[in-house]
């Protein structure tokens, strides 16, 4: 019997499902509040205490679940369900990091403006006709990011809790469809960061 076949055989639990599935929501609350809130709120920092060095890590932490994501569907594809399930795991471990870490960022630090030259939080006409038409092609990269990372993050969980309460029929369908959203919320990351790198 092959592993692939192995782990289809086994039963569903359903009663554990239930209840993640209503953590699932209550999480995907939670992180929204949060996101909507960091940008009214700031909580300033001990002075000479910067946290400048999160953008990069975000970007590596992006890079990381993207990859894992990508090992993930090999591994699947190839019937490997043990070595799938470690990719997740690092693909969620990568993105649950990078959540905490950015959510600590915007809550202390003021937001990067893209084409901000001199750096005062304002965008001013010199600095809007210098940026020219990549700041429409940023703005629409971050929005759909954004968007889409906003978007997904219920199902990308319900996604996980499925294969893990072995309800593989509804983990192989919802997966199917979360995943190029997930991967594109990942890879579009580092991007972001890098238009962005110049006005930090």
């Amino acid at each position: 019997m092959s592993e692939l076949d192995a782990v289809r055989g086994r039963e569903s639990n359903l009663a554990l499902a239930r209840n993640l599935r209503i953590a699932v929501w209550i999480i995907t609350a939670l992180v929204l509040f949060l996101v909507g809130l960091m940008r009214q709120v700031k909580i300033g920092l001990p002075e000479g205490v910067s946290l400048s060095f999160l953008p990069p890590l975000h970007a590596i932490l992006n890079s990381g679940a993207a990859v894992a994501l990508i090992l993930a569907l090999v591994s699947i594809k190839r019937g490997q369900v043990a070595t799938h399930q470690r990719w997740i795991y690092a693909a969620m471990g990568c993105s649950l990091l990078f959540l905490l870490s950015y959510v600590t960022y915007h809550f202390t630090t003021p937001e990067t403006i893209f084409g901000d030259l001199d750096r005062n939080g304002q965008l001013d006409d010199a600095e809007r006709a210098q940026a020219g038409p990549m700041r429409t092609v940023y703005l629409v990269v971050l929005l759909s990011h954004i968007a889409l990372a906003a978007l997904s993050l219920p199902f990308i969980l319900l996604s996980f809790v499925y294969g893990v309460t072995n309800q593989f029929a509804r983990h192989r369908v919802l997966a199917a469809r979360v995943f190029p959203v997930w991967l594109y919320v990942a890879v579009t990351g580092p991007v972001v960061y890098l238009m962005l790198r110049p006005y930090y």
